[in-house]
Order: structure tokens, then C-alpha cells, then sequence
């Protein structure tokens, strides 16, 4: 998805803080260049210095001087620990299926590269350096959808990446994916970047962390902050459309109970519905709807619980952006400890819940276009918004698709993280799917802006059917709402006899993800939504 307003990205500096959920987005969509602080070279530099001397130590040190995982108990000579870092990261890098979307490979690379700027990794600098001119050079490993358990951390995503570095596997190096990948070591080659090769402790270093679940965590929670907005633009014109009353948005209903969520939807609700004619609104010896169903009312309650799901993950993501994660891990006072941090639960249950608070947001949406589809419920608009009922289905079969979407969502709710297989000869017996929780959630926020789409169809498309004369004032939609009217008739047709519908969704789907639709709203508005 477009981010909203997106600008020609400033540098990002590592190892002077910790990342922002903005910066990752930065550097994994809009190819922000990275930069290493001094302060955080020197760190690296200082804790290699104790790998250094830990690695001519007669005792063995995990990661440095013995086998992994499993074999942790292996000595390892030191003649053979350059072997033993290139076995470590080809036999990790054991992903398959799909290619890894590039902005995913990115925000991985780039959160990799944060913790290792911490100096708590062990890493020589020059590590830290050939990593930053890969990513600089828009150079893309090739990543696989499966491979990750989660714990220790994305190993086989980042080992993938960590093959780059030394010169093996394949990259991509243009946006155009009928351009195949090319060998790591020609496009390194091309770039003018020496491959390294890796010392002890580095390829521990280079792959045990929850980078490529953050990542995606980082990623939708830019998308959904966007889509939260689109779906209060989406609700309130399902209000108006359908002639709906805005009272149960007032705010001193919603202070009753105060959700910050709920309180920013129904704020947007209110903003959008504020000088719509067409909602029924208290009169003086008129008939007013006391009442409307639950999708419509509660939306705010709704809406706003996602939103407040999503600004809790927000906080799990800012503890680990502020994390360096690793196993073992070099510490100030020069110790090297063996921890726990890689496992990526913290992380993987965001994932999940988020999962969970975005198929209900499209359940609710679908629910609303439905509406308009039925002429018992849609207040005397024509059978499926059809220019002529019966010849013609209108909208019926883009109801069918916000349908089936909404029943895939709610079968990617089903958590990843109660999931859990032992590997390495059990000695990593509990693991977090933190990987396939972030892999579901991008494929449930596409669904959630499409089932948004369609609901802004037909929302827009009431509106040809309730607006019979442009002269009369009380017939008119609200300035946000005609708005977006316009925005979809710029290419898509007013009711007419059927076409083909397919284009038609793609096309609202489009003004939903490039930001249009909220850009219309705001314009009209003078204010920006919440």
C-alpha cells in the first residue's frame, strides 16, 4: 500500500537510537539511504574486540568457538571457523516457495543492521558498513515465503540476506519483477562492493533476530493507520446513503465510554456527516428513525477497538525496535551471555491480534454494503444498486467478493503463534510462527482495503439514485462524501446498464490505497481525519 503523503525519504541514522516505526517504513518503501552514526561504529568496534580475544580462549564460547543449536558442544578448531560461519548461513538460508515482497527484504535488512550498530553483536564494523552499502545500493536478496519458525528469530529469511554478504545466492536489483534475480556476487560486483568474509560470531550475529516480523508489523501498522481512516470516510457514507442518522455519533455519547479509539472514528464520522442533507436528523413534527442496525451505529465501537489494537502492537513494535537482539550477546561490562531475546512472541502475538481486529473491520464494512443491496433494508433504493433490476444485477456479485474476502480473513484470525514444532533435536522445542503471523496479516490488510472498495462503491453509487435534483438543497450528500463522488466518477461510470465490474473494483480499490480518497475527504473537510 501507498503511504499517504509519501515524500522523497530523508536518511536514516543507526546506532545513534533507536529506529521509528516511520523510519523502517522510509527505508523499506521509499528507499531512504541509511547512514552509521560514529558513536555506534565505535561500539562495534569495542565489543569485537572481545569476540577477538574470547575466540583464542582454550575454553569454548557458544557461537564463537563451538557448533550451534543442537551441537553447541562441538569444538570447533580455529582453522575451520571461516568454514563454520559459511556452513552456518548456507544451510539456514534452506527458504522455498514464493518470493518475499522487496519493502519486507528491506525493513529486515534494515533492522538487522540496527541491532548490529548496538555493538552488542560482536560484528566487525566492516560488517556493519558492506551491509549498509547493499541495502544503499538497492540491492535485494531473495527472500522465501516459508522457512521461518520464529525462533531463533527469522534465521532462514536473514540467512538469505546474510548469503548476499558473502558474495552467494540471488538478488534482485530492479523494481521490474520479469527482470529475473541475478547472482549476488555480479550485482556486488556491479555495486563496488568487496563480499566479505564472515568471522567468528558473525553469522550468529547476521541471523538470529525477529527483524522480518517487525518489519511486517511496522508495515501494516503505516497500512492500517491509513485504512482506519478510509473505513470511518466508509461507514459514515454508508450512513448517508442508506439516510441514517449521525446522533449516535455525538461526542457526549461517546464519552460515555471513553476508548480513545472509539472516540477518534466517531470524531472522522461526525467530520464527514457534518453537512450531509440526505441523514435523518431530528425535525419538529417529522417522523425521524429512532434507530439504525448495529453496523451502522456501532461502527465507532468497532472501528475503534482495531485502532486501539493496532496502537497497543504499536508499543510492542517501539519495545523491539529498542531492542538488540541476539544470541549471545556482548555486554557493556564485556561479558558474552547466552539469552532468550530472539524468541519472537511478543511480536508474533501483535501480529495475531491485529489479525484478528482487521477481519472484523471488513466483516462489519461487508455488512454495510449488503444493506445497500436489499431493498427491505435500504431505505428505497433499487434492488443491488441496479440501473435497471432484473436485466441488470447492479452490485450483487461485488457483494459476493467483499463476502468471500471476509470469510479468508476470518480464516487468517486464526492465530500462527498457539502453534509451536520442535526442531534442532529439541533443544529449540517451543517456537512463535512470528513469521507466518506477519505473512498472513499483509494478505488480511490487501483484504481489508478491497472489502473498503467495494463498500465505497456502493456508497458512491447510492448516491446517483438519492440525489434526483442537484437544485434541491435537501437532497444534498455532505462535502466529503460528494467528494469522493467525484473522485470515482473521474473513472467510474454513474449507473448505467451492467459492465464488466472487475475493472471497476480494481479501480476503488486503487483510490483507496494511494491515498485519493482520504486526500479528497480532507480537502473538502479543511482538516485532516484522525
Amino acid at each position: 500500500m501507498n503511504a499517504h503523503h509519501a515524500t522523497q525519504a530523508a536518511s536514516v541514522t543507526l546506532g545513534a537510537g533507536p529506529l521509528t516505526i516511520a523510519e523502517v517504513v522510509a527505508v523499506a518503501r521509499h528507499n531512504a539511504p541509511i547512514e552509521i552514526a560514529p558513536d555506534g561504529l565505535a561500539r562495534v568496534s569495542a565489543s569485537r574486540d572481545i569476540i577477538d580475544a574470547l575466540a583464542s580462549d582454550t575454553q569454548p564460547h557458544y557461537g564463537i568457538s563451538t557448533g550451534f543449536g543442537a551441537l553447541a558442544k562441538v569444538q570447533i578448531p580455529v582453522e575451520k571457523r571461516q568454514q563454520l560461519q559459511r556452513s552456518l548461513i548456507r544451510s539456514h538460508a534452506a527458504g522455498t516457495g514464493a518470493e518475499v515482497e522487496r519493502e519486507v527484504v528491506r525493513a529486515l535488512m534494515l533492522l538487522r543492521l540496527a541491532t548490529l550498530a548496538t555493538g552488542r553483536t560482536g560484528v566487525r564494523p566492516a560488517v556493519v558498513t558492506t551491509y549498509a552499502a547493499i541495502v544503499n545500493a538497492g540491492i535485494t536478496p531473495v527472500v522465501h515465503e516459508y522457512g521461518s519458525l520464529g525462533c531463533s528469530g527469522d534465521l532462514s529469511p536473514l540467512a538469505h540476506c546474510a548469503l548476499t554478504l558473502m558474495g552467494e545466492g540471488h538478488v534482485r536489483v530492479s523494481l521490474d519483477l520479469s527482470i529475473p534475480p541475478i547472482p549476488a556476487a555480479d550485482a556486488l560486483a556491479a555495486a563496488g562492493i568487496e563480499p566479505l568474509v564472515l568471522a567468528e560470531k558473525e553469522g550468529l550475529a547476521l541471523i538470529n533476530g525477529t527483524d522480518g516480523m517487525l518489519g511486517m508489523l511496522c508495515l501494516a501498522l503505516t497500512d492500517l493507520a491509513e485504512l482506519f481512516a478510509i473505513a470511518d470516510v466508509a461507514a459514515a457514507a454508508s450512513v448517508e446513503g442508506l439516510m441514517g442518522t449521525d446522533a449516535v455519533f455525538a461526542a457526549d455519547l461517546q464519552a460515555l465510554r471513553p476508548h480513545p479509539g472509539q472516540a477518534a472514528s466517531a470524531a472522522n464520522m461526525r467530520a464527514v456527516l457534518g453537512e450531509s442533507q440526505l441523514i435523518q436528523r431530528p425535525r419538529e413534527g417529522e417522523f425521524t428513525r429512532v434507530q439504525d442496525a448495529y453496523s451502522l451505529r456501532c461502527a465507532p465501537q468497532v472501528h475503534g477497538a482495531a485502532r486501539d489494537t493496532a496502537a497497543h502492537a504499536a508499543t510492542v513494535a517501539g519495545y523491539e525496535l529498542a531492542s538488540a537482539i541476539d544470541n549471545p550477546v556482548v555486554l557493556p561490562d564485556g561479558r558474552v551471555e547466552s539469552n532468550g531475546n530472539f524468541h519472537g512472541a511478543p511480536v508474533a502475538y501483535a501480529l495475531d491480534f491485529l489479525a484478528i481486529a482487521v477481519a472484523d473491520l471488513a466483516s462489519i464494512s461487508e455488512r454495510r454494503t449488503d444493506r445497500f443491496l436489499d431493498v427491505s433494508r435500504n431505505h428505497g433504493l433499487p434492488p443491488f444498486l441496479a440501473a435497471d433490476a432484473g436485466l441488470d444485477s447492479g452490485l450483487m456479485i461485488a457483494q459476493y467478493t467483499a463476502a468471500g474476502i471476509v470469510s479468508e480473513l476470518k480464516r487468517l484470525a486464526a492465530p500462527a503463534s498457539v502453534d509451536s514444532i520442535p526442531s534442532s533435536a529439541m533443544q529449540e522445542d517451543h517456537v512463535s510462527m512470528g513469521w507466518a503471523a506477519g505473512r498472513k496479516l499483509r494478505r488480511s490488510v490487501d483484504g481489508l482495503s478491497r472489502v473498503l472498495a467495494i463498500e465505497l462503491l456502493a456508497s458512491t453509487r447510492a448516491l446517483d439514485f438519492r440525489v434526483l435534483d442537484p437544485q434541491s438543497a435537501a437532497q444534498q450528500p455532505s462535502p466529503a462524501t460528494r467528494a469522493v463522488h467525484e473522485l470515482f466518477r473521474t473513472r467510474i461510470s454513474a449507473p448505467d446498464t451492467d459492465t464488466f465490474l472487475s475493472p471497476t473494483i480494481t479501480s476503488a480499490y486503487e483510490f483507496v490505497v494511494s491515498g485519493e480518497v482520504r486526500e479528497r475527504v480532507e480537502g473538502a473537510l479543511g482538516a485532516q481525519l484522525a
